[in-house]
């Protein structure tokens, strides 16, 4: 881990193509006292000599997030006697993490353990039977940051439908949502934005660990075919749903290029709707998610407007930047070479922050001061969202008071509905 986060600081080292200096690492205030420190379901399963899992071959669903303090979960595996890594898989941006967003990654050899690499973001997204003709169960442990759109959890649940179809079972090994699990948040996905970014008609924030959302997926038939999965969560140890990241004194490891750390994953659940207007989303700097701007906007009133609706946990100030291409993060950001102008977002209390409704707050902000079409792709607006009713909400007029009315009663039966599949 600490090799990790020295590659890493001095990859921040290069050139930065924003003009203000980034803010200083986020902390929670909130204290939890717990039995003890949170431990992952890896690391339950590793302490417990890998019982549950006893004599079997193994498929594993990992990326560079699957570590148990500073060893990887596929060491962990290959090192322990009785059980055998036959095939490994990597999820969007691959194994190790780092293609860039939407980039195909190939399929390849693992140098450890001899094992096969089998990319699930690539010429398919989801295992074969060819793929898991040596498997006996497979595994998933994968970091996720609490957003819907985030495709990890895509991929786990094509996986379990592999699985499923193989007469697999399918064990996840349980991490905690960055987001605490209490926070939820944002409209439901409608049956008709189903995508790859959106597979599960849940909140924009679910506020469920993976275990807890894979436990769902398969009991309110999310996926059709999982009927007769044997499926299995390895649950933490001492995690509680209030727990926001910091609190569970794990290390942040990035979990895709641009989520670099826990302030962004924080914002982008709410400020990831910028991918699909006429303004930058921060991609091409530093500090993405936290930084959105375009060449025609007016940071300074952008900043003014925005503090004086004093949403809570977060201030804004005016920023100017240039997106660039950054190796390692993003290799053709959108807007690249142009000076834009906006705001920077800086999370003063991240108990308080809510993540999906500043993000609608901030995108009514550039509407109202865009020259022309500022919904640009209303498409892909309403995949994100969930929703076509954002846009045309954003088109109507309405106030971001009125967009969040909109999903409370949706969120309020989400959470009903998800009572019975939570873990802690």
């Amino acid at each position: 881990m600490r090799l990790l986060a020295l590659c890493l600081v001095a990859l921040l080292l290069g050139c930065e193509p924003v003009d203000s200096d980034p803010p200083a690492p986020l902390v929670s205030d909130t204290t939890h006292a717990t039995a003890g420190p949170v431990q992952t379901g890896a690391q339950v399963l590793s302490e417990d000599g890998f019982a549950l899992l006893d004599g079997k071959r193994i498929g594993l669903i990992v990326n560079h997030t699957a570590r148990v303090d500073t060893a990887h979960v596929i060491d962990l595996f290959d090192a322990a006697p009785n059980v055998e890594v036959t095939a490994l898989f990597g999820p969007e941006h691959g194994l190790r993490g780092t293609a860039d967003a939407g980039e195909k990654v190939d399929d390849g050899r693992d140098d450890r353990t001899g094992a096969p690499v089998y990319s699930l973001y690539g010429n398919t997204r989801k295992p074969t039977p060819e793929m898991l003709r040596d498997v006996d169960v497979l595994v998933f442990d994968i970091q996720d940051v609490g957003a819907r759109f985030y495709t990890y959890i895509s991929t786990m649940g094509l996986a379990m439908q592999a699985a499923a179809e193989n007469d697999i079972p399918f064990v996840v090994l349980d991490r905690p949502n960055p987001l605490g699990g209490a926070y939820v948040s944002g409209f439901v996905l409608e049956p008709e934005q189903t995508s790859f970014v959106g597979q599960y008609p849940i909140p924009i924030a679910h506020g469920l660990t993976v275990g807890e959302l894979a436990r769902m997926i398969q009991g309110e038939a999310m996926l059709p075919g999982l009927e007769n999965l044997q499926l299995d969560v390895m649950p933490m140890a001492n995690w509680e749903r209030a727990m926001l990241w910091p609190a569970t004194g794990l290390p942040w490891i990035s979990t895709s290029p641009n989520i670099p750390d826990f302030e962004t994953a924080l914002i982008y659940a709410g400020t990831c709707l910028f991918e699909a207007v006429a303004a930058s989303e921060g991609r091409g700097t530093r500090t993405p998610f936290t930084l959105l701007g375009a060449a025609w906007a007016k940071g300074q009133a952008l900043a003014d407007t925005l503090n004086a609706r004093a949403l809570p946990g977060v201030q804004f100030e005016a920023a100017s930047f240039t997106p660039r291409s950054i190796e390692g993060m993003s290799a053709s950001p959108r807007f690249e070479g142009e000076a834009l102008q906006g705001i920077r977002l800086t999370v003063t209390n991240a108990d308080a922050y809510r993540s999906v409704e500043t993000g609608i707050h901030v995108l009514h902000a550039f509407y109202q001061q865009a020259d022309g079409d500022f919904v640009s792709n209303p498409e892909w607006l309403a995949k994100l969202s969930g929703t076509p009713r954002l846009g045309t909400l954003l088109r109507q007029g309405a106030s971001p008071e009125d967009m969040i009315a909109g999903w409370q009663d949706e969120v309020t039966t989400f959470e009903v509905r998800r009572e019975g599949y939570l873990l802690y």
